[in-house]
Order: C-alpha cells, then sequence, then structure tokens
C-alpha cells in the first residue's frame, strides 16, 4: 500500500491533475467527505488528508510515503528525513514582507531600527533578516497577519502574497521579497528504499506532467 499525504484546497486541486496522469484518482471529494482516509481507483494506493503543516511529519515519520508540501512549509519544517525529487510548479506564490502603506521600510531598515514582525513562518523570517544584519523580534501568529500592524500589534509582517487584494484591502504593501515559493513532493526516504518498484513509476510519471507544463534545467531537475 502506497499512502500519499494531502492538504485541501488549491494544493489537492493542483495536484489531481498529476495525479490522473498517474492513473490514480480519488473515490471521494475531500471538500466534501468528512473521511481523513480517501481510497482510490487503485486499491494499493490511498490519500490521507492532513493539514498543510503537518505533510512533512507525515511523510518524515512513514505514516506517509509520499506527500505535497509547499516551500515554505518544508523551509519552516527543516526537510529532515525528506526526499525532495520534484518541484510541481503548483501552488505558487512569493513570501513577502509587507507594512502598512505610510510605514517608511527602507527608512527604517537604513536607521537600524528593531522591528517587531509577526508571521507564522517564524524561521524563514529569522534567517532572511539575519542575513540582512537587521534586528527584529518576531511574533508568532497563526492567522489574520494583515490586522497585527494595523493595530500596532507589529510593524512588519512575513507571509505568502498571491495576488496582493488582501495586502491593499487592508492599507498594507509589500516591500520585499524572500522567495518564490511552489509545491513540492516529498517522499520518506525508507519508503523509496523499500517500496521502490511502487513508487519509482510514480515519481517518473510525475515528472513528465510536470516536464510538459514547465521548464527544467540543464541538470534535468525541474526548475
Amino acid at each position: 500500500m502506497i499512502t500519499i499525504a494531502l492538504s485541501k484546497g488549491r494544493i489537492f486541486e493542483e495536484t489531481a491533475p498529476l495525479l490522473a496522469a498517474a492513473g490514480i484518482t480519488p473515490l471521494e471529494d475531500p471538500e466534501s467527505s468528512r473521511k481523513l482516509i480517501l481510497s482510490t481507483n487503485r486499491a494499493d494506493v490511498r490519500l490521507i488528508i492532513v493539514r498543510a503543516s503537518d505533510v512533512p511529519t507525515y511523510v518524515q515519520y512513514g505514516a506517509a510515503d509520499l506527500g505535497v508540501a509547499g516551500k515554505d512549509v518544508l523551509n519552516e519544517h527543516g526537510g529532515t528525513g525528506l526526499y525532495q525529487p520534484l518541484d510541481l510548479n503548483i501552488a505558487r506564490c512569493r513570501m513577502m514582507v509587507a507594512v502598512r502603506n505610510d510605514f517608511d521600510y527602507d527608512l527604517a531598515v537604513r536607521q537600524g531600527a528593531r522591528l517587531r514582525v509577526a508571521t507564522k513562518y517564524v524561521q524563514t523570517a529569522r534567517e532572511h533578516f539575519a542575513a540582512k544584519g537587521v534586528h527584529v523580534d518576531l511574533i508568532k501568529l497563526y492567522g489574520s497577519m494583515e490586522l497585527a500592524p494595523l493595530v500596532g500589534l507589529s510593524d512588519a509582517i512575513v507571509d505568502l502574497v498571491s495576488s496582493g487584494g488582501t495586502l491593499k484591502a487592508n492599507n498594507l504593501k509589500a516591500v520585499e521579497e524572500i522567495a518564490q515559493i511552489s509545491s513540492r513532493l516529498v517522499v520518506n526516504q525508507a519508503a523509496l528504499k523499500l517500496k521502490r518498484d511502487a513508487i519509482q513509476p510514480m515519481l517518473d510519471v510525475f515528472a513528465q506532467a510536470v516536464n510538459k507544463s514547465g521548464a527544467v534545467n540543464k541538470n534535468g531537475v525541474v526548475k
């Protein structure tokens, strides 16, 4: 049995065509089903539905053989014990620093101000500002990040930005890009060895599907 960990929403929707290319179709819609373990049309493959932030943990400890996780989640997790063979080029967005429209971020950085930064991506934010030599106090939040600078909890936020519409609606602006984010296929290292005959064909099909829709660098690794 091959177990694939996925999260609901955009990642599941954009992973579905890749699963279909590998001949895998869930028998139920995770958005309407309350089940956390979904059977597929293949008796040897099942899907488990978990929070996006938990996908690397399920794969790392072998509760799932494969999973799909955003680079943002993997950066926070650290990727320990995971093989990351493919950038699937799905669920694309950007990790950004954002502030109120009336806050002069560049001036604050030049003057060496100590900034309060709200984010759920603490590790990513810590590494980014340390590399810039900017002193920050990090405030861990789990949602409604845009509210923090509006009520004086923080000077800035570090969060994912797609269209930028939410920032604009809350009188915020993106001032610095930290990283381009997309979702990766992650594989349990032990499972890849023990179940290679079942897993490798899936990896090959996923790679072919991604290659058709995106560029590949000279080393054969999907960008």
